[in-house]
């Protein structure tokens, strides 16, 4: 086989959850309290944080390895069963003091009414082995994923990170929190606009952001950061460019998972060789389609672009 035809491999480690939707009909009040009653008639599993950009990426056909901490219980043979079903490799530690995180969202006349999350924080031991075996997989892959959705499994990520780049590897980081020094020396950040105001604070032209989105990428030694904003597109920030990319959002139904579906476009376009302002050019388009679709979703290469030739 030529290397032209070798698939590219992405590691991604994170917050894995299981994502489950209990969809009904609503029909009257509660008379205990003015609130909805549902009356669940489907119910859906599906893969959530993490695995959700590692789902994303395989979609757009790319190997995928999975890292994360699930516990010992139901929940985690779904996400096990879920994995398997979509070609990912499970690199999870399993924690036998937590349960495996649960976002569990209650639909009614295609609205979300309320979501529930079950979340516990993993323990120390079990992390330090997940350090041990992303050090031993970093050599298989070509492009790093950390998806940090601020649950206690990226406590080590400044480690990783370095660990990653002394390997050589492009580094991409979905990040959380009001420390963003703990993502030092990645390749690219890709915080929304509420993420960016948490660390940098409020702006108030355009001329504001960018000095002080350019300030934090120096100090924190990035390539890139990548601030997407909504309705307003994307703006991409390097040593010698800014690049604005207008929203392509037809619809706006669901924005649940959006990030990862940029994320995982964009990891997947940079390791097959394309450079990064064109990446983000198809990680917004990505962006604007899975916003039209409920909850966490993907979209495929044929979505990204349409008539392209299956030889190609």
């Amino acid at each position: 086989m030529s290397s032209e035809h070798i698939k590219k491999r992405i590691l991604i480690a994170g917050d894995v959850m299981l994502d489950r939707y209990w969809f009904g009909e609503v029909n009257r009040i509660s008379p205990e309290a003015p609130v909805p009653v549902v009356r669940v008639e489907r119910r859906e599993e599906r893969l959530g944080g993490a695995a959700n950009v590692a789902l994303n990426a395989v979609a757009l056909d790319v190997d995928v390895g999975l890292m994360g901490v699930v516990g010992d219980d139901e929940p985690a043979h779904s996400i096990k069963r879920l994995l398997e079903n979509a070609g990912i490799t499970s690199y999870l530690s399993c924690d036998t003091q937590i349960s495996t995180i649960i976002k569990l969202r209650v639909i009614g006349r295609q609205q979300q009414l309320v979501r529930i999350d079950f979340e516990e924080r993993p323990t120390e031991l079990v992390l330090k082995d997940k350090l041990n075996r992303f050090n031993t997989l970093l050599s298989t892959c070509d492009v790093v994923i950390f998806s940090d959705y601020a649950k206690g499994s990226l406590v080590n990520v400044t480690t990783m990170i370095e660990a990653a780049r002394n390997a050589g590897k492009l580094v991409l980081v979905d990040p959380k929190g009001s420390d963003f020094t703990r993502y030092a020396g990645a390749t690219l950040l890709t915080p929304n606009k509420s993420e960016l105001k948490q660390v940098i604070g409020e702006w108030y032209s355009e001329e504001e952001l960018t000095a002080k989105a350019q300030k934090l990428r120096q100090e924190l030694r990035l390539e890139a950061l990548l601030l997407t904003r909504s309705e307003e597109g994307m703006t991409l920030y390097t040593e010698n460019d800014i690049v604005n990319v207008p929203a392509m959002a037809r619809e706006v139904f669901d924005v649940s998972g959006a990030g990862d579906t940029v994320i995982a476009t964009l990891a997947v376009m940079m390791a097959n060789g394309m450079p990064m302002k064109d990446a983000v050019v198809i990680a917004n388009r990505a962006g604007g389609i899975v916003v039209g679709k409920l909850g966490t979703a993907t979209v495929s290469r044929e979505e990204l672009f349409p008539g392209e030739a299956v030889s190609n």
